[in-house]
């Protein structure tokens, strides 16, 4: 297929050049025990100074070690909000260890003791059990059991973080989070090997120099406009009020959760304008923006394969 497309299709976005119709995928070795594990944090001791010391360790500690922080609000919580409109929230790790568990639990006693980790807290299982915490039977069942009224509607906004945030501000988002039962946020430590590998080696640039991503996470059941929007102000709300806490220049996005208020091509210009696709392109590729222009333009001149975040094509004057 060539060199431009094959380094395209691996990142870029697949929706913008064609149909993927096979593939082969190179594996890499993982240890027979692999551990997981989720604690939750104590929400009366000290949850922006926990927060602050997890940015520091988990984009820097073991590359055999992945842990994500999560704010939610306890199903139970929605379920019995108090009258005043706010409720308590949890902040919870969950990981991945290549190893076994008395290996992880010596390296956080070290690297993150505020953690508390446990053995008890840990399980040990395959690689593949991991993957659902669960039997790999759940992966090869195809059921899926759906109410005709369950609308399972989401949203989901993006954020890199590349300079730690502050105390201060982590007790901001915090108590934002707090006061909002509408959504949840993840944020994904990056380094490791991630930091590794060049920006520009595939479509994703978000390699070194990024701390971790944010995941803002809507979720509702009711159909109509109403719980709609209800999700959507809080996220837009919150989204805008990181601003000053995440990157900059341009404000970057991770492109799988596709994210329509960054930017989007009109309809009446063919979904090929360069300039609107600039707009939400240099969020979700900035360096590698204009190579996958170059490759669209080479392999789909008639731009067949658009929609209002595809990949544009260059003017044929140019």
């Amino acid at each position: 297929m060539g060199e431009g497309l094959f380094w395209a299709i691996r990142g870029g976005g697949g929706a913008s050049f064609g149909i993927v119709i096979s593939y082969k995928i190179e594996l890499v070795e993982v240890p027979e025990t692999v551990t997981v594990f989720q604690v939750e944090s104590n929400p009366d001791e000290g949850l922006a100074d926990f927060v602050y010391r997890w940015q520091f360790v988990a984009p820097t500690t073991s590359n055999d070690l992945f842990m994500r922080l999560h704010f939610s609000h306890p199903i139970t919580t929605r379920l019995e909000q108090g009258s005043n409109g706010t409720a308590s929230f949890q902040v919870s790790i969950q990981a991945l260890y290549l190893g076994k568990a008395d290996d992880v639990v010596s390296l956080l006693s070290k690297d993150f003791p505020e953690l508390g980790l446990k053995r008890q807290d840990c399980t040990e299982m395959s690689w593949i059990e991991s993957v659902l915490w669960s039997s790999p039977k759940v992966l090869l069942d195809r059921k899926v059991v759906r109410s005709p009224n369950d609308t399972n509607s989401a949203k989901r906004k993006s954020d890199f973080v590349v300079n730690p945030v502050s105390r201060e501000g982590l007790g901001d988002i915090l108590k934002r989070v707090a006061g909002q039962l509408q959504f949840s946020m993840a944020f994904s430590p990056h380094g490791g090997e991630m930091s590794e590998i060049p920006a520009s080696s595939s479509p994703f640039p978000h390699r070194a120099g990024n701390l971790y991503k944010i995941e803002y996470v809507g979720n509702w059941n009711e159909a109509g406009e109403k719980a709609e929007r209800a999700v959507m102000t809080q996220l837009r709300r919150m989204y805008s009020f990181m601003a000053p806490l995440v990157s900059k220049n341009p404000r970057r996005a991770y492109v799988n959760y596709r994210d329509l208020d960054i930017g989007k091509m009109s309809h009446g210009k063919g979904y090929r304008s360069y300039e609107e696709g600039k707009v939400y392109g240099m969020k979700y590729f900035h360096g590698n923006f204009d190579r996958l222009v170059k490759v669209k333009t080479e392999v789909d001149p008639a731009n067949f394969f658009r929609d209002e975040q595809s990949i544009p094509t260059l003017p044929m004057k140019l």
